[in-house]
């Protein structure tokens, strides 16, 4: 069996293709040829170095326009069927991804892991203002929790707008689907929250569509899938991995450069390659081995 001190490279960066492109920890050690333990721990390390990396590296920002958005996912259990799940863990149910995005460069400042509560809208926003260069119009939806966390981040330093949408039945059918997906969108209300944002970019467009993708790439966000996340800690990793190789390994189709390249965080294209030398310069090094001691003799 495989271990992380005998993994080769190549071995890594197929892990790492995998579960940032759609796959589950249990198809990526299939297809690698190696345990699920080994695939996890793998996840893990990298990132944590992914982590690191982007909160040392996302700063000074010069962004002008950011969209912010929350996607829902569950650990182990939905909420509603965590009280009668087999040993849930403490951290079982509804499970929110607060996501920042620059409209402009599709960069990814800031992310948060949580609950929807106002205190992560909170942690979520102190974060993203504290890598921003400039003054930015800023758009959310119309959940109120954000409207004490902007305030307590940005104060009047801000254009803040909220994007209100209206659902409704669809037109022709008395029983509409909605199981598994809103109601037709009939209509939004732009408020203006703080400064002056400019009615055209008000939107939550950019950061709707950066969800999709989140779902997409990590099996654990796909709907209907046994696939789901089945600890906090890892879910987190996971989104950190992913928001890595979105903003500096994957080409934006629009942009021709990555998110990082076109906000001029990075000048090159990275592959998942860096992130493994990442991983393995992280790994603790052996420490020296001592002087040779022969062992005493037993005999009489």
């Amino acid at each position: 069996m495989d271990t992380m001190n005998t993994l080769p490279t190549h071995k890594k960066v197929l892990i790492l293709k995998c579960l940032t492109e759609g796959m589950s920890v249990r198809a990526t050690a299939r297809i690698a040829d190696v345990s699920r333990v080994t695939a996890t721990k793998l996840l893990v390390d990298a990132a944590k170095v992914c982590a690191d990396y982007q909160d040392r590296t996302l700063r000074d920002l010069k962004c002008n326009r950011i969209q912010v958005d929350e996607a829902w996912c569950f650990i182990y259990a939905k909420q509603k069927n965590v009280a009668r799940a087999k040993s849930a863990p403490r951290e079982a149910g509804d499970v929110w991804t607060w996501v920042a995005i620059d409209a402009d460069t599709k960069l990814v400042p800031a992310w948060r892991v949580g609950d929807r509560s106002g205190m992560t809208a909170i942690d979520l926003m102190d974060d993203l203002r504290s890598r921003l260069r400039n003054r930015v119009q800023l758009t959310t939806d119309g959940h109120r929790a954000y409207l004490e966390a902007v305030e307590g981040a940005f104060g009047g330093d801000v254009d803040y707008a909220m994007l209100i949408k209206l659902y409704g039945a669809t037109p022709g059918n008395s029983q509409p689907e909605t199981r598994y997906s809103p109601g037709e969108c009939i209509g939004i209300e732009k408020h203006r929250i703080e400064g002056n944002p400019d009615p055209r970019h008000v939107s939550t467009s950019y950061v709707e569509r950066q969800n999709l993708t989140m779902r997409m790439s990590m099996r654990r966000f796909t709907r209907l899938t046994n696939a789901f996340s089945k600890k906090l800690e890892n879910h987190a990793h996971a989104v950190a991995l992913h928001y890595m190789v979105y903003n500096f390994c994957r080409i934006h189709q629009s942009l021709r450069v990555t998110p990082a390249m076109a906000a001029g965080v990075t000048d090159r294209l990275w592959e998942i390659g860096d992130i493994v030398r990442m991983v393995e310069e992280a790994a603790p090094k052996p420490g020296p081995r001592g002087p040779y001691k022969k062992r005493a003799s037993n005999s009489n």
